[in-house]
């Protein structure tokens, strides 16, 4: 019976839910309204921006051109939408598109490319996803999963900054760098041509575009891997698709190389500054500090204006302890770019680490208006704890055990330690049965990380006259994470399956 409620529930969703898709012309299920849509974009396009590196606003014409041609190719798709084209400082080669047509593209896939005409045919494919809903499409199809089955979103990253994330990795963001089915990423470069052509670019770029794809693929570079080919799988028979696109399409059109050249120029002139950038942060992640130094200070040598290369030194410097001198880095680096979450963060640790709370939590704080991570609640949330402010530690502890990892980890201890004297019932879970004579039996769970003892229960139960009345019962010994230990309060009679007279009273963590 509830299996047929079920079904009848998917199917009045599925009913009330499709509308007509404004590209395809074709009915299916859209549950996330146009203005609900733009909210999302909006709302989230800053937060993925961060995460992604920030803008690179270090080349201010280059980002103006791309808006150009962006806003020239999505006039095409005749879906009125209130696109937005950004550059992102990130030398992975990706784009990607936010419900509302809040579109990005990296400085790594403009480095890759050739002419106009292939830049156009990216954003005109990320303009579709945008207009043809295909991310509110994925969000449509999860509401319904989570009625059937249960919500899964596979969350994925290009940046260095992905793992931090905290509070802020909303379903929208995860959902908007996941794979995309080959239905619409064929539907994309199908609709993508038909705008690229109506704005006058030549529908061959195209191809060009998805043939360097697959043979960049086939090499398996590690970079593209990660970024592009993570959401937007090349494969020969897109290649095929475009060429037999492109057949229906006017031929010639313009290509734009020089022009792309031109707009190109600046970034191509500074991309070795870049690449020794990429390896310095590589091999700080491999602890190799000297060469880290090393690759920064070259870095900075052939473009000192990037403040990415300013914060790089500054991580060098902190890895070694040199907090004076990481401070001096991170205050270049937000000297020349303030709006990015990641150089407050850094600055904030520093200043912790100096003993300069105060100007710690100013940074640590204004780096989660930029961007919610982890690194910068659970700082917060040890200074908070060292000025014996305890529910505002606990308050920052919480949302960082909530985000997993590392982090998630070292939190869930914190919390552990806080909140298990006053709180013991949060993290130490209870259960009650009976044994052969029908007397009740405690059984408690470490729910914890850590090891624990002295636990203690309270049993209540009414006297003959209906009074409750408690009484204590020790736990002897330690309890390891995740292990179960009992105690037999000969009280009874106890029925198996009733519930469960206990409170968990108190604990502490063993030494």
């Amino acid at each position: 019976m509830r299996t047929f409620a079920l079904f009848l529930t998917i199917i009045f969703l599925f009913l009330t839910g499709c509308s007509v898709n404004p590209v395809t012309g074709k009915r299916e299920l859209m549950m996330v309204s146009t203005a609900q849509q733009i909210q999302m974009g909006k709302q989230n396009y800053s937060p993925m921006q961060q995460s992604q590196g920030g803008s690179y606003d270090v080349d201010p014409e280059l980002t103006r051109y791309v808006q150009g041609v962006g806003a020239k190719v999505a006039a095409q798709s005749g879906v009125t939408l209130p696109y937005e084209f950004v550059v992102l400082n990130n030398s992975v080669p990706n784009a990607w598109a936010l419900p509302g047509g809040k579109i990005a593209i990296n400085r790594g896939l403009l480095t890759e490319l050739k002419s106009e005409s292939e830049l156009a045919a990216v954003l005109g494919h990320e303009a579709v996803h945008a207009a043809a809903r295909h991310t509110a499409r994925q969000i449509s199809r999860s509401q319904i999963m989570q009625v059937g089955v249960a919500a899964t979103a596979i969350a994925t990253s290009d940046s260095d900054y992905g793992n931090m994330f905290a509070g802020g990795a909303s379903l929208l963001a995860q959902m908007s760098l996941s794979k995309y089915g080959r239905s619409a990423e064929l539907e994309s470069d199908f609709y993508g041509m038909q705008y690229m052509s109506q704005a006058g670019y030549n529908p061959q770029g195209a191809v060009r575009l998805q043939e360097t794809f697959v043979r960049l693929s086939e090499g398996r570079q590690s970079d593209w891997l990660s970024g592009l080919f993570a959401s937007h799988p090349p494969s020969r028979e897109r290649v095929k698709a475009n060429i037999a696109t492109a057949a229906t399409l006017p031929s010639g059109g313009d290509d734009g190389r020089e022009r792309f050249a031109a707009a190109m120029r600046n970034t191509m002139r500074t991309m070795p500054a870049y690449e020794a950038y990429d390896e310095g942060r590589k091999a700080l992640s491999e602890k190799k500090i000297d060469e880290a130094l090393t690759l920064s200070n070259k870095a900075l040598n052939q473009y000192g204006e990037e403040a990415h290369f300013h914060a790089l030194r500054g991580d060098v410097r902190l890895a070694a302890d040199k907090f004076d001198m990481a401070l001096t880095n991170y205050n270049r680096a937000i000297s020349r770019r303030d709006n990015f979450f990641y150089y407050h963060l850094q600055r904030g640790i520093t200043q912790k680490e100096l003993g300069r709370t105060d100007s710690a939590i100013t940074d640590l704080t204004r780096s989660l208006e930029l961007l919610p991570t982890a690194p910068a609640h659970f700082a917060l949330g040890e200074i908070a704890e060292e000025r014996n402010n305890l529910p505002t530690a606990i308050e920052h502890y919480k949302v960082v055990a909530k985000s997993g990892g590392d982090y998630g980890k070292v939190a869930t201890a914190a919390l552990v330690k806080l909140e298990l004297p006053t709180n013991p019932g949060a993290y130490i879970a209870k259960g009650c049965d009976a044994d052969s004579n029908g007397n009740l039996v405690v059984s408690v769970r470490n729910d914890t990380t850590v090891q624990i003892t002295g636990v203690q229960v309270v049993v209540t139960q009414n006297d003959t006259s209906g009074r409750p009345v408690q009484q204590r019962f020790s736990i002897r010994g330690q309890i390891p994470p995740g292990q179960i230990a009992s105690v037999n309060t000969g009280l009874g009679p106890y029925t198996r399956g009733s519930s469960c007279p206990v409170e968990i009273s108190a604990a502490q963590i063993a030494n």
